[in-house]
C-alpha cells in the first residue's frame, strides 16, 4: 500500500515580539503552550508551540521570532498565506465577540459553504476561524474558552502559488491527497480519511511573491503515522526529482523538507515521539526545553532569551 499523508501537523510562522504572541495565541485564542524552547539553528531566539491538549498532530501552530522592522517579511505567492482554525458550529458569535473586545477588527466571509470569521494577529498574519459541526476533536479549555466555543486545531493549509498546476500534481500524486472541490481560483484537497485537519487548499494568485521575515508562515508540516512512512515518502518524493533532506531529529518529531514548485516550503513529520517525551503531561510548556545540541549552552541562553510571562487571563 502506498505511503499516506494523513493530514497537516503544524504550520510554523515567523513573529516579532514573543511574549505579544504568547498573548495572542495562548491568551485570546485560548490555545495551550505545549512547548517552550529554542530555533535549532539559533538557540538566541524562542521556537514556542500552541496546540491543543497534548499537542495533537493538526492541532499545532509555532512560532520563531525574528524582531526590528528589517526583518519583516512580505505575504504572497510562494507562500502559506493564512492560520486557519476550526471552531464548533456556531461559535463564531462568540468569538467575534471576544475579538472585537480586544479590538480585533473581524470579517465575515463565507468559503465552500462554511462561515469564516477573518482576523489578524499582531504582526499582520491573516488569521481565520470556519464553523465546523462535524469535528470531533477537542479544544483546550484551560485558557477559560468554554468548550463549546474553544477552537479544535487547524482547519486547512492555504498554499498561494503564481501557477496551480504542479502543486496540485504534487499533491495528488506524490502526497497522495484527493480533489474535493473548486471555488473561482482556490481548489480543496484532503488527505487520509479528509475532514478538518487534512484537508489543503491551493490558491493560485499572480499577485506579488512573498519574502521570509516576521508577519509570515515560514512552512507547512504535513503528517505521518511514523518513521516507515517518512523513509517511503522521503524515496518517493526524490524518485519524483524533488530535493529532500536527510531526516532530522527535532526531538518531538522527525522532519524532512523539500519545496514545491511553487516555491513553498513543505515539511514531513512524524506523529511520535510527541511532546511529552521530555516533560509530564500536565506541565508541558512551562519549562524551558533545550535541544540537546544546545544543551551545553544553557546557562547563556537562559541569560540571552528575554522574561516571559503567561498570557493574561481575559473576561
Amino acid at each position: 500500500m502506498k505511503p499516506e499523508i494523513t493530514g497537516i501537523h503544524h504550520v510554523t510562522a515567523i513573529a516579532s515580539d514573543p511574549q505579544r504572541n504568547i498573548d495572542f495565541y495562548a491568551g485570546l485564542l485560548g490555545l495551550r503552550m505545549v512547548k517552550k524552547t529554542v530555533n535549532f539553528d539559533d538557540p538566541s531566539a524562542y521556537h514556542l508551540y500552541y496546540g491543543d491538549e497534548s499537542g495533537s498532530p493538526g492541532s499545532i501552530v509555532t512560532f520563531f521570532y525574528w524582531p526590528g522592522h528589517d526583518a519583516r517579511g512580505r505575504l504572497g505567492s510562494g507562500q502559506t498565506t493564512a492560520l486557519v482554525f476550526s471552531a464548533p458550529g456556531g461559535s463564531l458569535g462568540y468569538w467575534q465577540e471576544r475579538l472585537e473586545k480586544q479590538a480585533v477588527a473581524v470579517e465575515r466571509k463565507n468559503r465552500f459553504g462554511e462561515e469564516v470569521l477573518a482576523f489578524v494577529d499582531p504582526d499582520k498574519i491573516p488569521v481565520e476561524i470556519v464553523a465546523v459541526p462535524d469535528d470531533a476533536r477537542h479544544g483546550w479549555t484551560g485558557a477559560g474558552i468554554p468548550a463549546e466555543h474553544a477552537l479544535r486545531g487547524l482547519h486547512t493549509a492555504e498554499l498561494t502559488v503564481a501557477f496551480a498546476a504542479a502543486t496540485e500534481a504534487l499533491l495528488s500524486i506524490e502526497m497522495g491527497f484527493r480533489l474535493v472541490k473548486r471555488e473561482g481560483n482556490r481548489a480543496r484537497f484532503e488527505a487520509g480519511p479528509g475532514g478538518s485537519g487534512r484537508y489543503a487548499d491551493v490558491l493560485e494568485s499572480q499577485g506579488p511573491r512573498g519574502s521570509g521575515g516576521s508577519g509570515t508562515i515560514h512552512h507547512i508540516a504535513w503528517s505521518v503515522p511514523d518513521d516507515e512512512t517518512e523513509l517511503a515518502k522521503q524515496a518517493e518524493l526524490q524518485r519524483s526529482g524533488y530535493q529532500v533532506s536527510p531526516v532530522m531529529d527535532r526531538d518531538y518529531f522527525h522532519s524532512i523538507y523539500y519545496r514545491e514548485k511553487g516555491g513553498i516550503l513543505f515539511e514531513i513529520a512524524t506523529e511520535n515521539p510527541g511532546f511529552a517525551v521530555d516533560e509530564m503531561p500536565e506541565l508541558l510548556g512551562t519549562g524551558l526545553k533545550l535541544p540537546k545540541q544546545h544543551e551545553h549552552l544553557r546557562a547563556r541562553i537562559e541569560q540571552i532569551l528575554p522574561p516571559l510571562q503567561p498570557a493574561a487571563s481575559l473576561s
